[in-house]
């Protein structure tokens, strides 16, 4: 089982970005600890990020062939991108939307999510464990009956 993990727009100054919110681990300690997980979980991970759209979207398009699910943190482009999410909807493979923070105790422009309606979940609010969360959803799922 191969799992993409996106990362969208400012994921890359982690560590540095609003350390109140986010904690002081960087994107690459991020990555370190989904791959460590990813071999307790019995899969491979990609990880990917990019601050451009367009590249995100490319991305989402190569996975379809390639992969078997997808957890997304596309940053603040799950507030404006409908192009992200028409790239999900696509690909006709399950995606989890997953953000650190808890995106509805946030700014209120933040409570609207393009993303989550062609996502089978959403999960924001924990950190790292978001990832984590995420990450087991999306195997559990494909591992079930339901798709």
């Amino acid at each position: 089982m191969k799992i993409l993990v996106i990362n969208g727009v400012n994921m890359n100054m982690l560590g540095l970005r609003e350390p109140e919110k986010y904690g002081s681990m960087t994107l690459k300690d991020l990555e370190k600890e989904l791959y460590a997980f990813s071999f307790k979980l019995g899969i491979d991970i990609e990880t990917f990020q990019s601050n451009f759209e367009g590249e995100i979207v490319e991305k989402i398009h190569s996975a379809k062939d390639t992969f078997d699910g997808l957890i997304i943190n596309a940053g603040a482009y799950t507030h404006t991108s409908i192009a992200i999410r028409d790239a999900i909807a696509s690909i006709d493979i399950p995606a989890v939307e997953i953000h650190m923070t808890n995106i509805y105790k946030r700014e209120e422009f933040r409570h609207l999510s393009y993303i989550a309606p062609v996502c089978i979940g959403q999960i924001s609010g924990f950190g790292i464990n978001s990832y984590k969360l995420g990450l087991e959803a999306v195997v559990n799922y494909l591992k079930s009956d339901n798709k």
